[in-house]
């Protein structure tokens, strides 16, 4: 039987991975991570009846939430927010709260405000207006945006190295090692090896080491890549700053730009030239962490 200390179920579901936690004050009952397979945002019935499943999976016998708050990959408007939250509520009969996942940075750093910034495969960046409103700039995904992101690094890759075949170049270390990942014979054979990708983001992605491999071996083209990545990522710091968001806290997270040195020291040098005032801090702690925050927020 649970005693009377209120449960608090957090629940980030990312693109991959989804992780839920659930605290009774600080004891922990539960800390549960699978597969984000069958997650779908632009559902809300399904999406709802999904996270419903999931606490009921991962939550022990007789443990009953008192609130319940999502950060959920791909809900990318207030509305598609809210329709899920209104669809969980009537599911769980509790107070529930869904956001996108990169509004949980924030909370799970412990502060009040300040802009989540997410370079992984994609790359995003949110905060809110002094009324409490969401805003969010970039996650246009890699076709369209994802700059700084790790298929937007493999994008603009290839094009750098496709410019410097149309001017005449030998191909360099940038160029070499994206012929040998993507398993073409010459530089012109990379446009249509990316276009032929089902998955764009993910295969994409998965070849943005080649970018820092080449950069670590002085390749100029991946240098500037990585140079324009860190520009890309301080700019929407800066598209929040000028739409009125509170921006003095940027809270950094994603799979790229904190495994990857020459991204983050590329972004905190522009950053500090965009918005002189914004402090930027890596996340240390899992992004569940900020939904369990806004979970307690809701009693």
């Amino acid at each position: 039987m649970q005693d009377s200390t209120p449960l608090a179920v957090g629940i980030d579901v990312g693109g991959t991975k989804t992780h839920l936690r659930a605290l009774a004050g600080d004891d922990l009952v539960a800390d549960h991570v699978r597969t984000s397979g069958g997650w779908r945002p632009h559902d809300p019935g399904a999406a709802a009846a999904w996270l419903a499943a999931l606490v009921a999976e991962a939550l022990p016998a007789g443990a009953v939430p008192a609130a319940v708050a999502v950060g959920g990959h791909a809900c990318e408007t207030p509305r598609q927010c809210t329709g899920i939250r209104t669809a969980l509520t009537g599911l769980l009969d509790v107070p529930a709260l869904v956001v996108g996942d990169a509004e949980l940075l924030v909370p799970a750093a412990g502060l009040d405000k300040g802009v989540g910034l997410v370079a992984g495969t994609g790359s995003v960046a949110v905060g809110r207006l002094p009324d409490g409103r969401p805003v969010q700039v970039g996650g246009w995904g890699a076709v369209l945006g994802d700059e700084g992101g790790a298929a937007g690094l493999v994008r603009e890759a290839a094009r750098a190295a496709w410019a410097a075949h149309d001017r005449g170049e030998q191909p360099d270390a940038l160029a070499l090692g994206l012929i040998a990942a993507l398993g073409v014979p010459e530089v012109p054979g990379l446009g249509a090896a990316l276009e032929s990708a089902a998955d764009v983001s993910a295969e994409w992605g998965r070849h943005a080491p080649v970018v820092f491999t080449a950069a670590a071996g002085g390749s100029p083209l991946a240098r500037a890549v990585i140079a324009e990545a860190g520009r890309s990522l301080a700019a929407l710091v800066a598209r929040l700053a000028d739409r009125g968001v509170f921006v003095d806290d940027v809270v950094v997270a994603g799979s790229t730009v904190l495994a990857q040195p020459a991204l983050y020291d590329a972004f905190t040098a522009s950053l500090a030239d965009a918005v002189p005032s914004a402090r930027p801090t890596p996340l240390r702690v899992p992004p569940v962490d900020g939904a369990v925050a806004l979970a307690r927020s809701l009693w």
